[in-house]
């Protein structure tokens, strides 16, 4: 009879996390708690909701008013903002969940695969759908709405074609991503070519009335006793933009932690326990060490230095407060893709519901906090902009790049994709409604009807069913 030690580390090695993560579920399970899944399951589903309410307060208290700024200084226009600023953060959870998905041994492909399809299904049906329900009747504008949905059209249709093909060559991998290059490029020429000193002007204006709108849009039904943690956390680590938010303890540890967090975030590329030379000769001491010395030598130097709030908001506190936002809407994504995958082997679900349904739901928590706190700011325009924008980029920049590391891998071969039905009626069911809202918006002569709110809402509910039907009975 194994012993408890070696029945752990045979159930850690099991449940291990990839990538490795801030917490190990598998040891939570098979060692701290004994294996008892009446005591783990209920305390990993109380961290899966604090990892989707801390991605959620990432998302909507920090990110959005530094994408609103950092669109607003650059002068961007409402589609250009949501191609770029907006779809790169909203897309990150699902960038990073896709390459843990699929890269590495004890990955989840299929898992990977069907949370990107489902998490487009989501945002492009019930996102839309809960826009539509706040701000509807709304116009459009004809030109980029049309298309903005028939590049998303057509590249979700491209990728269908590659999935039925049941493998992915390099090309075909850097074309998808080239593909939302060129995406972008048309846009901006779009804007260049139409009022572009009207459309600035109305971006900037749009843009940061956005800015207080995320704690509204956060009224999520949690008990304080989690918001406040949350909020210390992300304040010690996120940098305030706005100089009537200045404190000095807080900005001396942004400096002191913001580099050591970075470092993290290449721990994959760079260990952390990489050692270096630093000062003393001979003695070789781990790069965390020496970059935590340097950055809280220099938060020590500010804190006595700097006597007084800047006059006006500083460009580089704003660049910073996006990138360390989006670390942390990256790195929960990737606690939920770990925490998920572990309940999933506790209750011997399998990968693809839990790819198709909870996976989708959390890397799509950013797009529906931001798009819908957006339309209660009263501008459903760049929402439904960002409905279509960020879940094209989760799949041509997201997807695509984690293909291309695979395929460069087995190059000059191609890399095989696993055939799933379940996987099929998300392609379906994303191109339907893709299709559905072009026609039923075009009808209406480019405004978004209330009752078409409903409609996809209720698409996205008959998808949910309909795969875990599929998943249950095929496995």
């Amino acid at each position: 009879m194994a012993s408890p030690a070696a029945t752990c580390a045979a159930s850690s090695s099991a449940l291990a996390p990839h990538p490795p993560a801030l917490l190990n579920y598998a040891a939570i399970h098979s060692c701290l708690l004994r294996g008892d899944a009446r005591v783990s399951l209920p305390l990993l589903a109380l961290l899966l909701l604090l990892h989707f309410r801390f991605l959620a307060a990432s998302a909507s208290a920090h990110f959005t008013p530094a994408v609103s700024r950092l669109a607003a200084r650059l002068r961007l226009s409402p589609s250009m903002a949501a191609v770029t600023l907006l779809a790169l953060g909203n897309g990150a959870p699902d960038a990073f969940a896709s390459a843990a998905a699929l890269g590495g041994p004890g990955g989840m492909p299929r898992a990977g695969l069907a949370a990107i399809l489902s998490a487009g299904a989501f945002v492009s049906a019930f996102v839309v759908g809960a826009v539509a329900l706040i701000a509807a009747p709304f116009a459009v504008p004809p030109a980029s709405f049309a298309r903005d949905v028939f590049f998303y059209l057509l590249a979700a249709s491209g990728l269908f074609y590659i999935y039925l093909s049941a493998e992915i060559f390099l090309w075909q991998a850097v074309g998808l991503v080239l593909f939302y290059v060129f995406f972008v490029g048309l846009v901006f020429y779009m804007d260049l070519s139409g009022d572009e000193g009207k459309a600035v002007a109305n971006s900037a204006a749009e843009l940061q009335m956005a800015n207080g709108i995320g704690r509204v849009a956060m009224d999520l039904p949690v008990t304080e006793v989690w918001e406040w943690p949350i909020a210390f956390i992300l304040k010690l680590t996120i940098p305030s933009t706005l100089p009537s938010e200045w404190n000095k303890v807080y900005i001396c540890a942004n400096i002191c932690l913001c580099p050591l967090l970075l470092l993290y975030s290449f721990s994959s590329f760079i260990p952390l326990d990489t050692g270096i030379v630093f000062i003393l000769p001979q003695i070789r001491f781990p790069i965390w060490c020496v970059v935590l010395f340097a950055s809280f030598c220099l938060a020590i130097s500010h804190f006595l230095l700097e006597k007084e709030s800047p006059e006006s908001e500083n460009i580089s506190s704003t660049l910073i407060s996006f990138i360390m936002s989006v670390f942390w809407i990256s790195t929960m994504a990737g606690e939920l893709l770990n925490c998920l995958a572990a309940i999933g082997v506790i209750m011997d679900f399998p990968p693809a519901i839990l790819g198709m349904t909870v996976l989708a739901w959390g890397n799509s928590v950013g797009d529906l906090v931001s798009d819908v706190a957006l339309a209660r700011a009263g501008q459903p325009t760049i929402a439904i902009a960002g409905c279509f924008a960020g879940p094209m980029f989760n799949m041509l920049v997201g997807l695509g790049t984690a293909l291309v590391v695979q395929t460069a891998r087995v190059y000059p071969k191609a890399y095989v994709l696993e055939f799933h039905v379940g996987i099929v009626v998300a392609f379906v069911f994303l191109l339907l409604s893709l299709m559905c809202t072009l026609l039923v918006v075009t009808w209406a002569r480019f405004r978004v009807p209330r009752f078409w709110g409903y409609c996809l809402m209720g698409i996205y509910i008959l998808f949910t069913v309909v795969s875990i039907a599929i998943a249950s009975t095929s496995g």
